[in-house]
């Protein structure tokens, strides 16, 4: 029996992006490790952004297996259109393709990739990576109207599965997503990279100013849906009752990093947050390894990767019920809160003044990634939902 062909078809795989190049990538490998014959496409970035693509990619387990398609990003009728995307692909879908899986929602480049998919009788797979919740619809609501009206609601409506990341995504997609056949997978880590963390120590090595303190680890995209201006007001309330706590702010700016670092000034908290900019691969891992405590107060989250993996190091969490994260609360791994200041502030300080409580919560956590969220097991998830949707476009 040969294998199973699968492509991938992402805008970005910059992990300055988010998660779900991250996503794309690990799920890939996790595919082709139980016999998949996997390609992934996306546009190539600036120098910078591919060469951080081509990072991502090697430091994949198991990305040796992996095959990569990198388009020309082209300009605004790009954009517009997906076209070039689309010519790209025409015999990569006709002649080596099985079952196409697109990851987002929006970006042209994904019905334009459906279209030729559906014109050559390949199944497709959306993995909207949380962009139907209605906080993220609502942002520029009228650009995504206009999407609907001409290609979107098709693009939809026809694929054969969409891949949701919880059941809350569903439930929220629902009034855009109608009929159309879910099926709910979550996001994983390879257990292999968590296996041999770096040393404690090497965070606060490289920004001396941290000393010995304990530290509130934030580790995303500086965009607005991650509430950082909660975050902020939090750790304000935090530093008051305790003047020990330094709150380290970690990764990409997507449009926030202003606006926060003028919070921060406002507050009068400076000398006790650091912006210390974006963390990959092994800086990442030293940065989980050296923090007492992970926070992520979302205004909205799919599945996040940056959760899951503050767990999988050991790591007590505290998110908000926006993140869609309720395994948290029944692993005993961290606090879920409301999305509001004072209801942050109080679980921090709850997990700070309890070292026991931390250490407990913190093993709770890993358990519960190696037992549920791993790559081989999505992986596996991910083929049988392929295996389904084959069937039911060959009856």
């Amino acid at each position: 029996m040969s294998p199973l062909r699968v492509l991938h078809v992402i805008n970005d795989l910059d992990p300055a992006a988010g998660g779900p190049p991250v996503v794309a990538t690990r799920l890939g490998a996790a595919q082709a490790a139980h016999g998949c014959t996997v390609t992934l496409v996306a546009y190539k970035g600036d120098e910078a952004g591919h060469q951080r693509a081509l990072d991502l990619i090697a430091e994949t387990p198991g990305s040796e297996s992996l095959r990569a398609i990198w388009i020309p990003r082209g300009g605004a009728a790009e954009s517009l259109t997906g076209r070039a995307a689309a010519a790209a692909l025409q015999q990569t879908l006709r002649d080596e393709t099985d079952v196409l899986h697109v990851h987002g929602m929006w970006e042209m480049m994904l019905p334009a990739a459906a279209s030729v998919a559906r014109r050559n009788r390949v199944p497709y797979v959306i993995a909207p990576h949380g962009m139907l919740d209605p906080a993220v619809y609502k942002v520029r609501r009228w650009k995504k109207d206009l999407a609907l009206a001409s290609t979107h609601r098709s693009f939809l409506r026809r694929a054969s599965c969409l891949h949701m990341l919880n059941r809350d995504e569903v439930d929220l997609a629902r009034p855009l997503t109608k009929d159309v056949p879910t099926r709910v997978i979550p996001n994983g880590i390879f257990e292999s990279e968590f296996d041999a963390l770096p040393e404690p120590g090497r965070l606060r090595d490289k920004f001396k100013e941290l000393g010995g303190d304990p530290i509130i680890l934030f580790l995303s995209r500086l965009q607005h849906k991650k509430g950082l201006d909660y975050l902020v007001d939090a750790f304000a309330i935090v530093a008051r009752e305790d003047p020990r706590v330094r709150l380290v702010i970690a990764g990409p700016d997507g449009g926030e990093e202003r606006p926060t670092r003028q919070r921060i000034d406002k507050l009068g908290v400076g000398d006790r947050v650091h912006l210390v900019g974006p963390l990959y691969g092994e800086d990442k891992l030293a940065a989980l390894r050296d923090a007492t405590v992970f926070c992520l107060p979302s205004r909205q989250e799919g599945f996040s990767i940056a959760i899951t993996e503050a767990l999988a190091v050991g790591l007590p969490v505290v998110v908000t019920k926006a993140c869609h994260y309720p395994e948290v609360t029944e692993a005993g791994a961290g606090i879920e809160t409301e999305l509001d200041s004072q209801d942050v502030a109080d679980a921090l300080l709850a997990i700070l003044g309890d070292p026991d409580r931390a250490r407990e919560m913190g093993q709770s956590g890993a358990k519960l990634v190696r037992e549920r969220f791993t790559w081989p097991v999505v992986g596996r998830a991910s083929i049988e939902m392929y295996d389904q949707v084959r069937g039911e476009a060959n009856a």
